[in-house]
């Protein structure tokens, strides 16, 4: 077994690892901790494969963003995460079903994979020498040129769920005054202006 091959081993035991204490462990601090030893390995594979930008992405926007904010946010606010699982056997139905019919396609696309050393040459998409041209240059290619509706549609889909999160947490306090542009301009010049007549050398 070469080096490539034990770390290969290595890196993708501990994801696999990683990513199931995610969704058993208890604590959700130590789910983000777990999630984001989950990324630094799947970088390690990207690494492997060649992807380095992919690896550094992973680490940099996912681990150095995502993962920590995540962390951050579990931490700061007081959730009651034994109010929360009161309702967990009422969606179970639902969820048992959404999560037999998930099993069932992995099954299916399982037992339909091979792997063929041909594979590579009768690719859709032909994998660039990456001699000639950079790992970045090469995802670029097919990000904006054959997937770039893809590439769209995934931006439109984050965008929806972004404001549909913020609309959902969004709280109005009802003791802070706040502008409404329809009342102001529907207002009568006569009943917003009062003129006073002063005297000189009088005040108000």
């Amino acid at each position: 077994m070469g080096v490539a091959a034990l770390f290969f081993y290595l890196f993708a035991t501990v994801t696999v690892a990683s990513a199931f204490m995610v969704i058993a462990s208890r604590n959700p601090v130590h789910s983000v901790l777990f999630l984001i030893l989950a990324f630094f390995n799947a970088a390690g594979l990207f690494m492997l494969t060649g992807a380095e930008f992919l690896a550094l992405i992973l680490i940099v926007v996912y681990v150095g963003a995502v993962a920590v904010l995540f962390l951050f946010v579990v931490m700061m606010l007081d959730v009651d995460f034994a109010e929360m699982r009161e309702g967990f056997l009422q969606y179970l139905p639902i969820g048992g079903i959404i999560g037999i019919i998930l099993l069932v396609e992995l099954i299916f696309v399982l037992g339909t994979t091979f792997v063929d050393p041909q594979a590579a040459s009768v690719a859709v998409q032909p994998i660039p020498d990456m001699a000639e041209t950079s790992n970045i240059k090469a995802i670029g290619d097919l990000l904006y040129t054959r997937y770039i509706f893809f590439f769209q549609l995934a931006g439109i889909i984050l965008l929806v769920a972004m404001i549909g999160a913020i609309v959902l947490t969004l709280s109005h306090r009802t003791d802070v005054k706040r502008q409404n542009i329809a009342d102001q301009v529907a207002r009568d010049p006569e009943d917003a202006i009062t003129m006073h007549k002063v005297k000189p050398g009088e005040g108000i």
